[in-house]
């Protein structure tokens, strides 16, 4: 059982759009901010979008204008809404504490956009 499970990912065409869904069971959820990482093969992970426990938000220069990261703080879920998608967009994407906790990465879930 991980602490953060992430789902929602996907076969999707160039131009579509998907909606991520993070459910947390960490007690502490609701005081920290969270973020949205993605890994693609062969490349780093990196941030693509932020929120603060007050639902500030804070994206990636390639993602900005497309995604949009909210928060439910009673649920303890945190969502990455995904439109007009690239192939570049493509990646295991992950959600975590931000700054992030090492020991906390699940399994992610795939994003798959291709024509």
């Amino acid at each position: 059982q991980g602490q953060f499970v992430e789902s929602g990912g996907g076969l999707v065409q160039p131009g579509g759009s998907l909606r991520l869904s993070c459910v947390a069971s960490v007690s502490i959820f609701s005081i920290r901010a969270m973020g949205w990482y993605r890994q693609a093969p062969g490349k780093q992970r990196e941030l693509v979008a932020g929120i603060t426990s007050g639902s500030n938000t804070n994206y990636a220069d390639s993602v900005k204008g497309r995604f949009i990261i909210s928060r439910d703080n009673a649920k303890n879920t945190v969502w990455l809404q995904m439109n007009s998608l690239k192939p570049e967009d493509t990646a295991v994407y992950y959600c975590n504490f931000k700054p992030p906790g090492y020991g906390y990465w699940g399994q992610g879930t795939q994003v798959t956009v291709s024509s």
